[in-house]
């Protein structure tokens, strides 16, 4: 880890800590959008952290910035950082400015006939966007949305006012919004031309969830370890019971190795959103969120299913993190047919490759 990313790291766990209490989970998980928490974020610069300084950002080399997300899911934040940082990289990308407040970005599904690609037309000096685009994260606290849309072959960003979009309600597992929007003539504030496809905005999605999970993981481990020492069941910490340590075991095993996917996504974004690593490390975080939550609330018992107990602010954030972005079975996909198509004789040199 380099000296800036462990310094950024630092900062953000201290920040973190300090405004994700339960208090601000519980509101959050009500619906309230934590004010005090997004101007923290701001003031530290995190929520810009992937827009460049020329353009009013904070500048940081993608890696460190997407390191701030392990941290971030390690407190289970619940406010829009990874999707803001999303939309200024995108927004970046066609040299537009970045407007203030928390942001999004459309869309973040497959397209195809599931119906998720957005297409642009001109009309006069204006753009209007037309499609639909579902589970659209935190759209209707968002003032503006981000979109890349189809535009004569081209990929146009363009910023939508969420009030020119029809808003269907929809939400996570978490209770974090997931939106169905509807563009219907929606005119765009500002556009222009980007190099990235929607591909390669669902395959950053798709970094920043691993990295979110990963954090998360790292914290249902620990909050797992405390409760089993802490529990005390026939005169003794269950933790001193073969079975539970057998599961602990299982438990900080998924979690080093949803961390190890991310980091060496983390490491390969830059360089190429299309590595190998980026898919490896969805699939392996997704599969590592089904197994630890799932042995989490087996070592908690009901008690971690309750209102007052952290772990499920956690846990129902995994479960919501693995589908979005992709889930496991495409990326799988996606991995496989890159794998067959590159042949029998590239296949040792694409495992080595990796990382």
């Amino acid at each position: 880890m380099s000296e800036t990313r462990e310094l950024v790291r630092e900062a953000a766990e201290r920040l973190f800590e300090k405004h994700c209490g339960a208090e601000t989970l519980r509101r959050a998980d009500g619906g309230e959008f934590p004010q005090v928490l997004w101007r923290a974020l701001t003031d530290a610069g995190y929520t810009a952290a992937l827009v460049p300084e020329s353009a009013g950002g904070a500048g940081l080399e993608m890696s460190d910035a997407l390191s701030l997300l392990v941290s971030a899911g390690r407190h289970a934040v619940p406010a829009p950082l990874a999707e803001t940082m999303l939309a200024g990289w995108l927004l970046s990308s066609a040299n537009l400015a970045v407007p203030d407040g928390p942001l999004t970005v459309a869309p973040v599904r497959e397209g195809g006939n599931a119906g998720d690609t957005l297409i642009a037309r001109r009309d006069g000096a204006a753009w209007r966007i037309d499609g639909t685009a579902r589970r659209v994260p935190w759209a209707r606290q968002c003032g503006t949305i981000a979109v890349l849309a189809e535009s004569g072959g081209e990929n146009l960003v363009a910023l939508v006012a969420a009030a020119d979009c029809e808003i269907r309600d929809g939400h996570n597992l978490a209770g974090e919004p997931r939106d169905d929007l509807v563009f219907v003539g929606s005119k765009s504030l500002l556009a222009g031309v980007s190099p990235i496809s929607t591909a390669g905005l669902r395959a950053l999605g798709a970094v920043m969830r691993s990295a979110q999970i990963a954090g998360a993981l790292q914290s249902v481990l620990e909050t797992s370890v405390q409760y089993a020492r802490e529990r005390v069941q026939f005169g003794r910490p269950i933790g001193r019971f073969q079975a539970i340590q057998q599961n602990l075991a299982v438990l900080a095993g998924q979690a080093a190795a949803a961390t190890a996917a991310a980091e060496a996504a983390i490491e390969a974004a830059p360089q190429a959103l299309d590595s190998p690593a980026v898919a490896a490390a969805k699939i392996r975080a997704g599969e590592a969120a089904g197994i630890g939550a799932a042995i989490a609330h087996q070592v908690h018992g009901a008690i971690g299913f309750t209102q007052e107990h952290r772990l499920h602010y956690l846990t129902r954030r995994l479960w919501s993190w693995r589908d979005e972005f992709g889930n496991e079975a495409y990326w799988a996909r996606r991995l496989g047919g890159e794998v067959a198509a590159a042949g029998a004789d590239r296949l040792w040199h694409s495992i080595t490759a990796v990382g």
